[in-house]
């Protein structure tokens, strides 16, 4: 299929079912969007194989296009540096501590818990799954997503302060989630099950380390740009062309884009760019970055919705789908609990808020991405299709009733 035509299909869905939402069903727009695009493939799918002609184009365009490379290469940028530019950087700074530990810790114990009880709940229903298999499948769904949290949050209760730790933990975890989930591929890959730390050690400095300064670099430059001009055309363009250096420069040198994209944008973002009179190109600025996210955002979970289409065989799995739901959110609860009873004084977190940061650790297109890249095996279906649960549950279910998770943690804590 034409690249054009692809474009146009999906945003001509996007608009279909952003309308639809608005107009009739009035959830909120993300879950609306995700809720219409999942039932409109289920339909196509049904019509599929009743009269495929009817539901070619839908079918095609859920088929051509390459979800991972979409996601992770082009779109994920633009989303992740969107989030971090409007996120206000005087109250990450405050909950720094707590954002670290999650982002860091918090995802090494909930791929270890994850991968360990899935093993061991799998054989009791006599499922054969290695358990490098398990601990790959944790590191694909244990970093929360940034995309996913930050359009959920925006219409929930949350004190501002669990806000910001659940906002900057999402932004920043990646990088921990990526080196773990390139560690163990290349085990299982390799079938080797030593783990060479050193090389992940390195893996970890190069991949993290390397792209917070890449995006430290390019956003004081691009800063300093965007200070010295009062043309707000000129100021998008820099910001625009400041996401793709940033992607295309880590790509090339093997960093993480996410962690370069997300620091560029604090880094912009946070450094007001009003100088004198600018104090309208700024705001602009941010409205204009804003829009970008909510486009993008419409997109990306109408992609999700179709990529029903790409997880075959997805009936077969729901039971193991839904002890991966089950399973996940206990290693959120626990990845919480553990580092808040061991690091207590110096978290300002109460035990009262650990319901609601479980909740609220949403997943979405980035742990789809990944399962889709996966390599052919005869787990890949396994971890496909028990990725896909888990982003359902997480975007619906949890999107859904997270205000009542906010006001019942609030009713018990008084």
């Amino acid at each position: 299929m034409h690249l054009f035509l692809i474009i146009a299909l999906l945003v001509i869905v996007s608009a279909i079912y952003s309308y639809i939402n608005a107009r009739w069903i009035k959830l909120p727009g993300t879950i609306g969007i995700m809720t219409l695009a999942i039932a409109g493939s289920v339909v196509t799918l049904i019509i599929d194989r009743l009269n495929p002609s009817v539901a070619k184009y839908l079918t095609v365009l859920a088929k051509n296009i390459n979800f991972s490379t979409t996601v992770l290469n082009i779109m994920l940028g633009f989303l992740l540096f969107a989030s971090a530019f409007n996120l206000d950087t005087r109250k990450l700074k405050k909950e720094m501590r707590p954002v670290f530990i999650l982002s860091t810790l918090g995802v090494i114990i909930s791929t270890a818990i994850f991968g360990t009880l899935l093993y061991y709940v799998a054989q009791l229903i006599d499922i054969k799954i290695p358990y490098i298999y398990c601990l790959l499948f944790g590191a694909l769904v244990s970093p929360t997503d940034p995309v996913a949290v930050g359009a959920i949050i925006k219409g929930s209760r949350l004190p501002a302060s669990l806000e910001t730790i659940i906002s900057g933990e999402s932004l920043f975890n990646d990088g921990i989630g990526l080196v773990l989930f390139i560690t163990l591929l290349e085990i299982t890959q390799s079938g080797n099950d030593n783990v060479d730390f050193a090389k992940t050690a390195i893996l970890f400095a190069q991949e993290v380390f390397g792209g917070i300064i890449l995006g430290g670099v390019t956003g004081f430059l691009a800063f300093r740009l965007m200070k010295s001009i009062n043309d707000f055309q000129t100021i998008v363009l820099v910001s625009l062309a400041l996401v793709m250096i940033n992607s295309l420069a880590a790509s090339a040198l093997h960093l993480s884009i996410p962690l370069a994209v997300v620091t560029a944008g604090l880094f912009t973002g946070g450094r007001s760019i009003n100088i004198d009179n600018k104090d309208h190109s700024h705001q602009a600025l941010e409205s204009f970055w804003t829009l970008i996210d909510e486009m993008l955002n419409t997109m990306l979970f109408v992609m999700i919705g179709l990529q029903m289409f790409n997880v075959p065989f997805i009936s077969n799995y729901w039971i193991t789908g839904f002890i991966g739901i089950v399973i996940l959110l206990a290693a959120r609860w626990a990845s919480i609990m553990l580092p808040l009873t061991f690091l207590r004084r110096s978290l300002n977190v109460n035990y009262g808020s650990i319901n609601i940061l479980t909740w609220a650790g949403l997943r979405g297109g980035i742990s789809i991405a990944l399962a889709l890249a996966l390599p052919d095996s005869p787990y890949r279906h396994f971890i496909l299709a028990g990725t896909y649960f888990i982003v359902i549950f997480s975007i619906i279910v949890q999107g859904l009733t997270l205000n009542r998770v906010i006001n019942a943690s609030y009713k018990i804590k008084s």
